[in-house]
């Protein structure tokens, strides 16, 4: 995927006030439309045209946009970084894909506008649609450890809104939730905060705030649903021959027994022990053969070659085509 430069589609400069993005996309909208342009690329152009206008017209896609795309340049290869839109306060309420935890046009837009903006947009089309008078609903992403899902855990977060300023300039506010993480939530569950979306009109009650989680990249485990997994380092003779090692888990270290003759990738299950829930996740360790490094070693180097000796008509490779 191609980072796409919307201020160059527009012409205009990273600082335009929002009246300048308007007037630039005007402009070329009349002359790209496919009904009267006689440009040989005008409906691609007009495509163009309008996403870009899609994202800095909204002072909270421009101000995501501008985060992510700080010093990147046009038609670079381009992935969004993992959790680049932590703690963005987007309005509308998440999209219904995730499971809300206690309580986004149709302009064919390219695969960057979708990888960037997809889910909150229609997030947000759908909210606005509902309660005219009612305060909109927000939405924003949160990494937590995963061992805040192991406990439950207080924290207090930093969110950040996007705004206009009076000269028509995209600011950010931040504000702080104190908010109680529940103790088995799951990546892609939303803790709904009532009352902490914009405020309604008229008496109107305010919106709500849905936080949707995401865990923080872990140095030792990673999560699939409910599941957690390690990669355990064993050596070739605790593989061979079993052993009992200290593991540890999000809960304390065990004491794991390696069953005699396992290999690389077997995966050893600690039932139940996967994020907590009415129905727990289990833990998995992922044997990983490390090798005693022979070099300096003559013990070790006299112990391989005996190995080699001893495993003479062993042959790993002859499941291979010769």
């Amino acid at each position: 995927m191609k980072f796409k430069d919307y201020y160059e589609t527009l012409g205009v400069a990273r600082d335009a006030a929002q009246d300048d993005i308007k007037s630039a996309y005007r402009k070329l909208a009349r002359k790209y439309h496919p009904d009267v342009s006689k440009e040989a690329n005008a409906e691609e152009r007009f495509k163009e045209i309008g996403e870009a206008y899609e994202v800095l017209k909204d002072p909270e896609k421009r101000a995501a946009y501008d985060r992510v795309g700080q010093g990147r340049h046009a038609g670079e290869d381009f992935r969004p970084p993992p959790g680049w839109d932590e703690g963005f306060e987007f309005s509308g309420a998440p999209p219904g894909d995730g499971e809300a935890y206690g309580g986004f046009g149709d302009h064919l837009n390219s695969d960057f506008f979708e990888a960037l903006f997809g889910r909150a947009a229609r997030a947000g089309a759908g909210r606005r649609a509902q309660a005219p008078m009612q305060g909109q609903d927000h939405h924003a992403k949160v990494l937590i450890d995963l061992e805040d899902s192991y406990r439950g855990a207080e924290r207090s977060i930093m969110l950040q809104m996007p705004a206009l300023d009076p000269s028509g300039h995209v600011t950010v506010q931040e504000r702080r939730l104190d908010v109680r993480i529940p103790k088995g939530i799951r990546a892609g569950q939303h803790l709904r905060l009532t009352g902490q979306g914009s405020p309604g009109t008229h008496g109107a009650p305010a919106g709500d705030l849905y936080l949707e989680i995401e865990f923080k990249p872990h140095a030792l485990y990673r999560v699939d649903g409910r599941d957690v997994y390690l990669d355990l380092p064993v050596t070739p003779s605790e593989a061979a021959l079993g052993a009992s090692v200290p593991t540890p888990t999000p809960e304390g270290t065990v004491e794991l027994t390696i069953p005699a003759g396992s290999s690389a990738g077997r995966r050893l299950r600690l039932k139940g022990r996967g994020l907590p829930g009415a129905t727990p996740g289990d833990f998995y360790a992922v044997l990983k053969l490390e090798l005693p490094p022979a070099a300096g070693s003559d013990a070790v180097r006299d112990a391989y070659q005996a190995l080699a000796k001893a495993s003479a008509g062993f042959d790993p490779r002859a499941h291979l085509p010769r």
